[in-house]
């Protein structure tokens, strides 16, 4: 049953895609800092694998909420790596273990990345007369902004 809540079925489809497109950059970069996490070393290692560990938790509650949102209205939610990799713009990097600074910098680099989506999406949603996805969008980006934040602080 579709949804019936004011929004026309066409602007529907435009913000689920949306949603789908950032569902897959939070899946990859999830999956970025579980790697880093796993993989951290040197003098900072403890600090960093907490750090890390903190970030992939909390997107996991992120990412389940995305998939919400979708189902919300009224789409079907992705749930493959073939599906959230076509679609990502989050770039992954097999066989390659960054140093420490390495793996701030590229994680600043993809939360920056996501903020400045999200941003065109919050734009996106207002013309497609979604308020609620937009104001979604606002928090999602708050907390990547945080995240970033904190990544920048270890590379001043």
């Amino acid at each position: 049953m579709k949804p019936n809540i004011g929004i026309s079925e066409n602007h529907l489809k435009n913000i689920i895609d949306l949603l789908a497109k950032s569902l897959a950059d939070e899946v990859t970069l999830y999956t970025k800092i579980r790697k880093f996490h796993w993989n951290v070393s040197g003098e900072s290692f403890m600090e960093l694998h907490k750090l890390f560990q903190a970030q992939y938790t909390e997107l996991e509650e992120t990412i389940d909420e995305i998939a919400e949102r979708i189902n919300k209205l009224g789409g079907k939610t992705i749930g493959t790596l073939s599906e959230f990799l076509k679609i990502t713009s989050i770039k992954e990097f097999p066989n390659v273990y960054p140093d420490q600074k390495q793996m701030l910098q590229e994680l600043l680099s993809d939360h920056e990345e996501i903020i400045i989506d999200f941003r065109k999406n919050i734009d996106e949603c207002d013309y497609n007369k979604d308020v609620g996805t937009a104001d979604f969008y606002t928090g999602l980006m708050q907390q990547h902004e945080t995240m970033a934040w904190v990544l920048r602080r270890y590379l001043s």
